[in-house]
């Protein structure tokens, strides 16, 4: 028997929460209050922002989903930032009673997580605290928050910054990434330096910047690991290209991300070392074009051991410092989001060794004008995306070997009339479900019509119609979704997906939403299926559920 009472320390949690900005409004309309409002105010002012997501879980025999002992799940954030002049300071209070299913185990109860102080000069800062930044594109070392993915891995240090006039960019940190609630004792430090050669020589038609990063990670290590040869010490660097003119782009970059260790899974004797090390290292080139209504962008990518985590041995999706995104289309209707690719950065999975991924994207887009005979009266748009990805056949080498993912898309946008615009999608995509142990892949075809017809300034409604057809796995799937939205408050909506090829389950969700000002409300009740929630091209996996979700997000 589950109880479904809700805990108390749930209630007192949300409460507390809830009551935070309120309580700041209020007292910010006290003219004796020391915070104002007034971002010219000599006494500074305040700024905030709170979310909370609720989620009721109960039993479903269609799907056997799994439910939490308490039925709840509950994330809460609280983020309060002060500024005066230069001078800036915050916090962010979280509150996860327990966390809602599916998010990192290591995300319970209520802390005061990040916080910090900083000074912004014209030329410099200095930030003492937790602080969020990337080196280049982030595949060296980035931190950030995002919460669909349950990640902040944000440093407490310390940072600097200087900028000399539009040449010089320099940037040096120090500091132990946060791990869960709490602050893990890994340490980080390392420098990047951007150089505007264009700006020195005074080029007005070319940009071009010569930049390059480098990094150092601390983590005490066990005696077996040192005797296998590791070092607590991790180095890496990286350089970097962009140039820009006329329209063109070109970005280049080689990452060194230093040596990784992982368990020997191949232990036959006493004399085999317990850890295997591997060299991480990746290589990426963007070049495009934008004008007269074309977008061009082709990227390539090859990526080798490139798992840079905060803690050694462990396998939790919130465990990385750096930035690994599936370079792809990145979906957000249902159907074409149920097999979402992500990026292999090194698998050793019993007699299976892949190092990494080999592969690239080309994306085309291209405004029909309007007044033409494709474009019509209002012009018309339309995007192309290819991507394929591949394991990497020998390690060292640029060798592909077994198909990874590969995905063709075509989508149409069309506004016929001032009511009515028109969307067409068809995808074609191909994914292997071993993660190229084998050659076997599954292939599938999907097609989407997004209808939006608005009957007056206020008033719209939005229909979404969707077929996936394939022959492996689960067959063929169908969806759709109805919206109506009544501006400038309220938006209602029902969806369902149901697998028809095979178990006839069907996927169904209903949903409100209202929102004021700056404060939104949303309640909805469904049965979500077992797969991922993606945001940036970094996926983490999520199991079905039945269940009802709450969300309020406001900021002041």
């Amino acid at each position: 028997m589950y109880s479904t009472a809700i805990p108390m320390r749930f209630i007192a949690a949300v409460f507390a929460l809830s009551l935070l900005p309120a309580a700041v409004a209020v007292a910010q309309t006290d003219d004796s209050y020391s915070i104002s409002t007034e971002e010219n105010s000599n006494k500074g002012y305040l700024k905030g922002s709170f979310e909370t997501n609720t989620t009721w879980y109960h039993e479903d025999e269609k799907t056997n989903a799994s439910v939490p002992d308490s039925h709840w799940g509950s994330n809460n954030y609280l983020k309060l930032d002060y500024y005066k002049g230069k001078f800036s300071a915050g916090i962010q209070m979280e509150a996860y009673e327990p966390a809602i299913v599916g998010y990192p185990s290591e995300l319970d109860g209520f802390a005061f997580s990040n916080y910090y102080a900083a000074w912004q000069d014209d030329d410099f800062s200095i930030t003492a605290g937790s602080f969020y930044d990337q080196f280049g594109s982030g595949l060296l070392f980035r931190t950030w928050e995002d919460r669909a993915l349950g990640l902040n891995n944000a440093l407490i240090g310390a940072r600097f910054t200087y900028h000399y006039k539009d040449i010089v960019h320099f940037k040096a940190m120090w500091g132990m990434p946060r791990f869960g609630m709490e602050w893990s004792k890994t340490q980080v430090k390392g420098a990047d330096v951007s150089f505007a050669v264009s700006s020195l020589a005074g080029w007005n038609n070319v940009y071009l910047a010569l930049e390059g990063s480098a990094m150092d990670r601390y983590e005490a290590i066990s005696v077996d690991l040192e005797e296998s040869g590791g070092k607590p010490n991790t180095f890496g660097w990286s350089g970097r290209l962009n140039l820009e003119t006329g329209g063109f782009f070109l970005k280049g970059e080689y990452v060194d991300s230093g040596d990784k260790y992982y368990n020997n899974p191949y232990i036959t004797s006493a004399t085999d070392p317990m850890y295997l090390t591997k060299h991480g290292n990746a290589q990426l080139i963007e070049t495009g074009y934008n004008g007269h209504g074309l977008g061009l962008n082709l990227t390539a990518r090859r990526i080798e051991w490139m798992d840079s985590k905060i803690l050694r041995d462990n396998s939790s999706t919130s465990n990385m410092l750096n930035y690994v995104p599936a370079m792809c289309t990145q979906y957000t209707y249902l159907l074409t989001t149920l097999h979402p690719y992500t990026s292999r950065t090194g698998d050793l999975m019993g007699n299976f060794v892949n190092s990494g991924e080999i592969g690239g994207q080309l994306d085309v887009f291209y405004h029909i004008k309007r007044g033409t005979a494709l474009g019509g009266k209002r012009g018309m748009k339309l995007h192309a995306n290819f991507s394929t990805y591949y394991t990497i056949a020998e390690e060292g080498t640029a060798k592909a070997g077994n198909l990874l993912y590969r995905d063709l898309s075509i989508d149409v946008e069309k506004q016929w009339t001032r009511a009515f615009k028109m969307t067409l999608l068809w995808s074609m995509q191909e994914y292997n479900p071993s993660y190229g142990a084998n050659k076997s892949t599954y292939l599938s075809n999907i097609f989407v019509a997004d209808l939006l017809y608005k009957f007056t300034s206020k008033i719209s409604a939005r229909l979404e119609l969707q077929y996936l057809t394939t022959h492996e796995d689960q067959k063929d799937w169908m969806a759709a979704l109805l919206e109506l939205n009544f501006a400038p408050n309220w938006s209602v909506y029902g969806s369902d997906m149901v697998n028809h090829g095979q178990t006839g389950t069907h996927y169904y969700n209903v949903g409100v939403s209202y929102a004021k000002s700056r404060v939104r409300l949303s309640l909805a009740y469904g049965r979500y299926k077992a797969g991922y929630i993606c945001s940036g091209g970094v996926c983490r996996a999520i199991p079905a559920y039945t269940g009802a979700n709450f969300t309020i997000t406001t900021s002041f």
